[in-house]
């Protein structure tokens, strides 16, 4: 399934020259060219390309002798212990198991709720991850802490897509999608047994969207029907035999007659290249009938339904329009990752219901439709979520991504005054809850950065929100008041430990938390006082077998803390909330502070890496590695000043910040600076491949995973083109965005990018390419390495076939990151 090439540099010119070399000495008496040459601006005047070539041939030998030795071809002789002692190392971390979605019920006959957590674990063999149900009742008294008494064992739920409890608890739906022609099923299990199992054909619909963005799976409040989105029933194609083509009506079962492909339809890019539309279906449980929403134009995409309270317009949901290429003529951008997609709140009629009442028509003047608009004024709004006596419908916007063009950014909160009557005319006013925070003062809500709400995330007096969000370098669990508008921390002030909710439990919260150093670990917070967010945290014991003692001892042996780093040399024309500190993570080794040092980039670039725990990283500093994880401005968490001054500005001010940050622990004597190796994936490694040509002589290793290298490649080749006339021309982007870029376009677009340092590179360098990634698609990594090896500059491709731009299945992943284990210590040890 993996290809790995190693690429060198080769020159005729010069080959004899470097035979000689090579002949000479063994592989290992070679020192990397970024450690052992002399530093300063006279450098590359002193290497001869005799000494380039030789340090290529010599890999390239190496390469050979390990295939002569029955070792795989890309595999260096000289580091195969290193392979297997880290290979065994990194299954330990992967075998432990990560917590997924959590529900608590309340049951109508005894005061112990009941809970109810997902697990998932990587099975390496199958290349697939597992999934689990664990059951727990929930004790309470006033004189002893809560106690969960787990069952035995866990429940594997194999070959399920998605598990959705009824709002009661008392029935359970499993969704089972087709990766073939058969049919979805859908699973309805009562306490001890299956009620229902219904069969939909693929010419009903397609398979559910279970992936939390476009997934709405929604039980209605009787629990008798389920509304849900689906991809809509594949269109006609042509049939054509010996005749020709087929017209209307004919056979298609005919032998002697074959399909054609029609028309192309745009997807919605990057892990969407199987679908095409998303649509809204209602199913009733008992009858196992499925009936379409009707009304929607093919040009929305449908998502994240739910049931309104009783009015003549049983279902809100969410849509978004493709017309969003440039000047808004059709195009689907890929949205995974991009909230800048326009998107409306709408309602609808439950097509159960049609049947017996009339529907209203009430839509545009010249558009006759059962569906309303609710958000006409606002561009964007998503998550919908209703109050439990119904009076408000509460939802998230990500107006400032959708109008600034940034792919994310710092999200609002607003509600709609439901009507008691149930009738609506379309001229819902909308509260602004959450306002979109600019340049938060010391230590204070920084805004909203949410990436989900829970199914019911409702305190008992049912205007408080309990939700997740990110507060600088860390994830914390937030309480809104729809009401009152006011926002409060629920997690521990003080703690730099991230923290996520689960469930709740009336007005107690159930969490997880972790860091770099420290496993998830389930927490149960009672609450003490909501008028002062004050929730006490008490640690959840577990059946969770524990990590192996290797595991244990190498988390317990490292420490880590966030550094608030000062800019360097601020314009005036910045805006203050981009003058403001941003942050770096800080892990090393407790006894150790001589440690080489990995710098740690996320992608992007409007994202962020929280403290939370990260099994990757883990095996990096398990290495004995100091790491140093840098939130340059733009990252999310900081404010909206921070996060848009960097469009416009990439690939000058993300990567003066990581060198801002490196020079920083530089100068307190944290790290070696002769020692420091860079990671990045996607704007990761767009900085990771900036960084070593700009920086040439500061990293000794470096390793990419689906980097943007060349934007003037990218822009034609990925699903969201417009990001790069963004991130390149800021805000203005919007405008300039189109699908024949200019001359001065193009010149832009090489300037701003890594390969037009290349000439300036001397770090050996890993690629980690996913074969099939629609976002920074494979040529980009590829035509950068190729360059490289056209310069002589030490390199290794691995391309993974069947992969995405996450490289996420677990395979790939493993092999990814034991291979820049390896990489890293084959450069970080000399």
């Amino acid at each position: 399934m993996v290809v790995l090439t190693t690429t060198f540099i080769s020159c005729a010119k010069f080959r004899c020259h470097s035979i000689a070399v090579v002949n000479l000495l063994p592989v290992s008496a070679f020192p990397s060219p970024a450690r052992a040459l002399p530093r300063g601006p006279l450098l590359r005047q002193r290497i001869s390309k005799v000494s380039l070539h030789s340090l290529a041939m010599a890999a390239s030998e190496a390469s050979e002798a390990a295939a002569d030795k029955g070792l795989p071809f890309g595999v260096d002789a000289t580091m195969v212990d290193e392979y297997a002692s880290q290979s065994k190392l990194l299954q330990e971390f992967v075998k432990i198991p990560s917590f997924g979605k959590a529900w608590v019920f309340n049951s109508k006959d005894e005061n112990t709720p009941r809970a109810a957590v997902s697990i998932s674990q990587s099975d390496l063999l199958g290349n697939k991850r597992r999934m689990f149900l664990l059951n727990s009742h929930i004790s309470k008294s006033a004189s002893k802490p809560v106690n969960f008494q787990w069952s035995p064992f866990p429940t594997e739920i194999s070959g399920v897509s998605a598990v959705i409890p009824s709002p009661s608890g008392e029935k359970l739906l499993l969704v089972r999608n087709s990766e073939d022609d058969s049919p979805t099923k859908l699973e309805i299990w009562g306490a001890c047994q299956l009620e229902n199992e219904i069969h939909i054909a693929k010419s009903v619909h397609g398979s559910l969207y279970t992936d939390e963005w476009f997934e709405g799976i929604s039980w209605n409040k009787d629990e008798t029907f389920i509304a849900y989105v689906a991809e809509e029933p594949p269109q006609p194609k042509p049939v054509f035999n010996d005749y020709g083509f087929k017209k209307e009506g004919s056979s298609e079962k005919d032998c002697k007659s074959w399909k054609g492909q029609g028309d192309w339809e745009e997807t919605w890019g990057e892990t969407y290249s199987k679908k095409r539309i998303p649509a809204l279906f209602v199913v009733n449980i008992s009858s196992g009938q499925v009936r379409p929403v009707k009304g929607i134009p093919r040009s929305l995409s449908v998502g994240q339904v739910i049931w309104a309270p009783s009015s003549s317009c049983g279902l809100v949901f969410v849509a978004w329009s493709s017309d969003n290429g440039f000047q808004e003529t059709p195009r689907k951008l890929g949205i995974k990752y991009c909230y800048n997609r326009p998107c409306a709140l709408y309602a609808a009629p439950d097509p159960f219901r049609e049947e017996t009442e009339k529907p209203s028509t009430v839509g545009n003047k010249d558009e006759t439709t059962t569906m309303i608009k609710l958000t006409a004024h606002l561009s964007s709004a998503f998550f919908p979520r209703f109050s439990p006596d119904g009076k408000y419908l509460v939802f998230v916007s990500a107006k400032s991504a959708v109008d600034s063009g940034a792919h994310n950014a710092t999200n609002s909160m607003h509600r709609i005054e439901w009507p008691t009557d149930g009738k609506l005319d379309g001229s819902l006013g909308i509260v602004d809850v959450v306002p979109i925070v600019m340049c938060p003062k010391d230590n204070c809500f920084p805004g909203l950065y949410c990436f989900g709400l829970l199914r019911d995330p409702w305190l008992t007096d049912g205007r408080t929100m309990i939700l997740s969000s990110v507060w600088g370098s860390r994830e914390v669990i937030l309480s809104v008041n729809v009401v009152s508008c006011e926002v409060l921390r629920v997690s521990p002030q003080d703690s730099d430990y991230s923290w996520n909710v689960l469930a709740l439990d009336k007005n107690n919260i159930l969490a997880v938390s972790s860091s770099l150093i420290t496993l998830p670990q389930i927490y149960y917070g009672i609450m003490i006082s909501q008028t002062e967010s004050h929730w006490e945290w008490q640690e959840v014991s577990t059946p969770f077998p524990k990590p192996s003692d290797e595991i244990s001892s190498i988390l317990a042996e490292h420490k880590f803390s966030i550094l608030k780093i000062p800019i360097s040399n601020p314009s005036d024309k910045l805006a203050h909330g981009a003058k403001l500190p941003f942050e770096a993570i800080f892990v090393s080794h407790k006894d150790s502070a001589s440690n080489p040092t990995i710098v740690v980039l996320h992608g992007g670039p409007h994202s962020v890496y929280p403290s939370s725990y990260s099994k990757s990283l883990a095996f990096l500093f398990s290495q004995g590695y100091n790491l140093l994880v840098v939130n340059y401005r733009g990252s999310l968490g900081f404010g909206e000043e921070a996060l848009q001054s960097l469009p416009g500005n990439i690939g000058s001010q993300d990567v003066n910040d990581v060198l801002t940050a490196l020079d920083f622990v530089i100068k307190r004597g944290l790290i070696d600076p002769s020692r420091v190796a860079v990671v990045g994936g996607s704007h990761g490694g767009f900085l990771t491949t900036h960084l070593i040509g700009q920086a040439p002589d500061t990293f000794v290793a470096a390793a990419a995973r689906n980097p943007v290298c060349n934007l003037q490649l990218m822009v034609g080749t990925t699903d969201i083109p417009d990001w790069c006339f963004v991130e390149i021309y800021g805000k203005d982007g919007k405008k300039y965005f189109s699908e024949s870029p200019s001359v001065d376009d193009l010149c832009q677009f090489h300037q701003k990018s890594p390969i037009s340092h290349i000439s300036k590179v001397k770090t050996p360098t890993l690629f980690l390419l996913g074969a099939q990634d629609l976002r920074v698609p494979v040529s980009n990594g590829l035509q950068y390495a190729r360059a490289l090896k056209e310069r002589g500059i030490e390199s290794k491709t691995i391309v993974f076939p069947e992969d995405i731009h996450g490289i996420d299945k677990p395979q790939s992943d493993f092999e990814s990151f034991l291979n820049i284990g390896v990489w890293f210590k084959k450069h970080m040890s000399k």
